[in-house]
């Protein structure tokens, strides 16, 4: 297990932010995440939460934006925040790089195709590495985990859950909820995976919960009514909700009036989210 660098550490609502790296063997590079650690944290094991970004944020963007600590602290659980991509890999051709893919748009997929392979292997990271590296080196619960995520990171938290059945609950605030049918989606999915649409389905949570048969679960998803992405054809949740249907997976689905895409709509609803997964969790 690699060892970790603290980065940061802040006081808040009697417990702890902080921030690590530590040398990923999945990513074979450097990576951080965020931790939220109750005040109780050292004395007892408690239940973590994880929580996946969207396209271009980095292990901060949910720590600085979301005001979920204060939830968290009153539930006593730990929350954990990781990169959404490799970072400042040598020697890789960054020249196809956007604020759509690459760095910080890694889509939550494990690459095929031979320029990504060795790196962009964010699926497993998420899945695996980083739940090791957690319950190796922080006071949690073993197996008592839940996941949860934004846009690009909803759909990474929609289909960690789905292809796993690691985590007792999953909930997503307007997540990219069919990416073969989308153009973000297509972009990431061509260069990660390559041009097999067919592979393209195992990383896609429609998909995915059209042939679920693994332990109970509920898909709790979020969006706003105004949110561009929505109106651009990117998100797609009807497309998610009508395949959950089909399949008799169970499903909240609230669309918020008047919210958009931002943090200003996460921090409206996040504490809503906490509780549910709280009541998963302890």
């Amino acid at each position: 297990m690699s060892e970790l660098k603290e980065i940061s550490s802040n006081k808040i609502f009697n417990g702890y932010q902080k921030v690590f790296s530590h040398q990923s063997k999945e990513l074979s590079c450097e990576m951080n995440f965020a931790i939220f650690l109750p005040a109780d944290s050292a004395e007892k094991k408690l239940p973590v939460l994880y929580y996946l970004s969207g396209l271009t944020c980095n292990e901060l963007n949910c720590v600085q934006k979301s005001g979920f600590q204060r939830y968290a602290a009153e539930k006593g659980l730990i929350v954990v925040c990781p990169d959404t991509s490799p970072r400042n890999i040598e020697g890789l051709d960054t020249k196809d790089f956007s604020w759509d893919f690459g760095y910080g748009a890694a889509f939550y997929v494990d690459s095929t195709t031979d320029a990504y392979k060795k790196n962009f292997r964010m699926y497993s990271y998420i899945t695996s590495e980083l739940i090791d590296v957690i319950n190796s080196n922080f006071n949690v619960i073993p197996n008592k985990q839940s996941i949860f995520g934004h846009s690009m990171g909803g759909h990474g938290a929609l289909i960690a859950a789905l292809k796993t059945g690691l985590y007792k609950s999953v909930s997503a605030f307007a997540p990219i909820s069919n990416p073969i049918n989308c153009p973000w989606g297509e972009k990431c999915f061509t260069g990660y995976l390559g041009d097999n649409r067919e592979s393209w389905k195992e990383y896609d949570a429609t998909e995915l919960v059209a042939k679920y048969n693994g332990p109970p679960l509920e898909l709790f998803i979020d969006q706003g009514s105004e949110d561009q992405f929505l109106k651009e054809n990117q998100l797609l949740p009807n497309n998610l909700i009508e395949a959950a249907k089909k399949a008799q997976v169970p499903f909240i689905y609230k669309l918020r009036d008047g919210y958009d895409h931002s943090y200003f709509f996460i921090a409206t609803f996040i504490g809503e989210h906490i509780d549910y997964h709280a009541k998963h969790l302890l």
